[in-house]
């Protein structure tokens, strides 16, 4: 990256951490045509700490809208780490608004709907079901494995609306499964 391209970043980065709505905008704006990979950490962040609603939308607008097909490996840790935890529904539906293919992650998703409420595990439901496929068998498999720890688990009891939405998804990666031998380890009643 050239140094001209680093200082375009570096303005457009500064102008995104202004509270004023026009000079995010222009950022934002400036960092779709020269940015790379490497703001997106920072771009979380304003997400994260920003108390407008207005800059808020724009800046997960602009993460909704990268192309860039290396970002799901990127981006999906935010989603899982507990500092971002105030954000994920809205991160979540980054992923589900994006044009890109999260769809070797779908045992990631499973495991976020299970830890979440009911709000995450309905918007990691909608992910999933947008998500492109086919499944790589481990990725079925590993799925099956987190909804039968979360059905055998205490937790499975606490919320119902919670647990129609996990029966959702377990229903979902049944249909995923269909075609590949291995069993589902769930109930038809489930």
């Amino acid at each position: 990256m050239s140094s001209q391209n680093k200082l375009t970043i570096k303005s457009a980065l500064e102008l995104v951490y202004t509270d004023d709505l026009a000079n995010v905008c222009i950022g934002l704006k400036q960092l779709e045509v020269c940015a790379d990979l490497s703001v997106i950490e920072p771009i979380v962040a304003i997400a994260s700490i920003t108390t407008n609603r207005a800059i808020k939308k724009e800046v997960l607008e602009f993460l909704s809208n990268v192309v860039d097909p290396k970002l799901p490996p990127i981006f999906l840790p935010f989603i899982q780490e507990e500092k971002y935890a105030s954000i994920r529904q809205e991160l979540l539906s980054v992923v589900w608004n994006s044009k890109l293919d999260y769809s070797s992650f779908l045992a990631d998703f499973v495991e976020v709907a299970i830890e979440g409420n009911f709000i995450i595990a309905l918007e990691c439901l909608t992910v999933l079901e947008n998500l492109e496929g086919p499944f790589e068998e481990h990725q079925l498999l590993e799925s099956q494995l987190h909804l039968k720890e979360y059905i055998a688990s205490d937790r499975s009891m606490e919320d119902d609306q919670k647990t129609t939405v996990i029966s959702e998804i377990a229903l979902y990666i049944r249909e995923q499964n269909e075609g590949v031998d291995a069993d589902l380890l769930f109930d038809e009643e489930q």
